[in-house]
């Protein structure tokens, strides 16, 4: 939502403030939205950062961003309502900016809001071909 590639750009330039340098950095890419319906399509792209922050402080780090740049998590609050008589699932929505960890070092994390590497980065293309732009 918005102007997609500023919000990308300044999102690239506040992670490099606050949680540590970015080393590489892909190309955006744009893609049909992932999980859900929407007229508008999405621009990714996957950057390597070090940072002395450990994961959860990364985390937080990043939904703080997020917030700065006009995220509310209710933009992916999973919702479950009755339409036309069969049970929705409306977990992902369009949002103006969505940052994941998808990997830290070789840990393996499993907590509620905070799983490393990020379970479903393997499904979708619009990770896995920045990533492997990065990281070959």
């Amino acid at each position: 939502m918005g102007n997609r590639k500023t919000l990308l750009e300044k999102a690239i330039l506040l992670i490099e403030e606050k949680v540590g340098t970015v080393t590489r950095q892909s190309s955006f890419i744009e893609t049909e939205p992932w999980g859900f319906e929407s007229p508008n399509k999405f621009l990714n792209a996957v950057i390597l950062c070090e940072t002395s922050h450990t994961p959860r402080e990364v985390l937080e780090l990043t939904q703080q961003i997020e917030r700065a740049l006009g995220r509310n998590r209710k933009h992916a609050t999973r919702r479950s309502q009755i339409a036309n008589g069969k049970l929705s699932n409306d977990k992902y929505n369009d949002r103006p900016i969505d940052i994941d960890i998808l990997l830290y070092d070789n840990l393996t994390i499993d907590e509620p809001d905070l799983k490393i590497p990020h379970p479903l980065m393997y499904q979708r293309d619009f990770v896995m071909i920045p990533l492997k732009e990065i990281m070959p």
